[in-house]
C-alpha cells in the first residue's frame, strides 16, 4: 500500500523534503505541510506500519517516547502554552503523530477547540525561506534533548 505517508517517508530518506526537521530512532520529525499552528510538526514512523499497533512493543514505546521528546523540542522552539499530540490514521492509513503548539493569542472559539476547527486551506503551506528557521530550531532542541540522530 502506497499513502501520503509512505510517499513522505521515502522523501524523507532520499533527503530531499525541506520539511524534515530531523531523524529520530523510531522515524522522521517533519514541519506540517500546512502550518495552521506555527511550528506544527509530525512524527512519521520508519519503517511505515498501519497503526499503533502494529509496531513490537519496544519499537512502540521508542515512538511514543519520541513524541513527547519532539512535543518537547516543539515547545521549546515556539514559546507556546502546551502541545496537543494526535493519532489517527483514518483518511492515511498509516501511522503518523500529529504534535500541534497551542498559542495563549489564538482566538478565543479556538482555544478549547481541536487544531482541525481552522481553515487548513488558508493556512500557510510549508515553506523552508519563511519557515526554515522554527524548523532548524527545533531541530537544535531536539539535538539537546538526545534525541536527533
Amino acid at each position: 500500500m502506497s499513502t501520503a505517508i509512505h510517499r513522505l517517508v521515502e522523501s524523507c530518506r532520499r533527503g530531499d523534503d525541506p520539511s524534515v526537521v530531523a531523524r529520530l530512532r523510531s522515524g522522521w520529525a517533519v514541519m506540517g505541510q500546512r502550518q495552521v499552528l506555527p511550528g506544527y510538526c509530525l512524527l512519521l514512523p520508519d519503517p511505515v506500519v498501519p497503526h499503533l499497533n502494529a509496531l513490537e512493543r519496544e519499537q512502540r514505546d521508542l515512538f511514543l517516547s519520541e513524541l513527547g521528546l519532539l512535543g518537547e523540542a516543539v515547545l521549546a522552539a515556539t514559546g507556546a502554552v502546551r502541545i496537543n499530540y494526535a493519532i489517527f490514521g483514518n483518511v492515511e492509513p498509516a501511522l503518523h503523530a500529529h504534535v500541534h503548539p497551542r498559542y495563549a493569542d489564538e482566538p478565543e472559539a479556538m482555544r478549547a477547540n481541536n487544531p482541525w476547527g481552522y481553515d487548513w486551506q488558508q493556512a500557510p503551506a510549508f515553506d523552508a525561506q519563511l519557515h526554515g528557521a522554527r524548523r532548524d530550531l527545533i531541530r537544535q532542541h531536539l539535538g539537546r534533548l538526545g534525541a536527533a540522530l
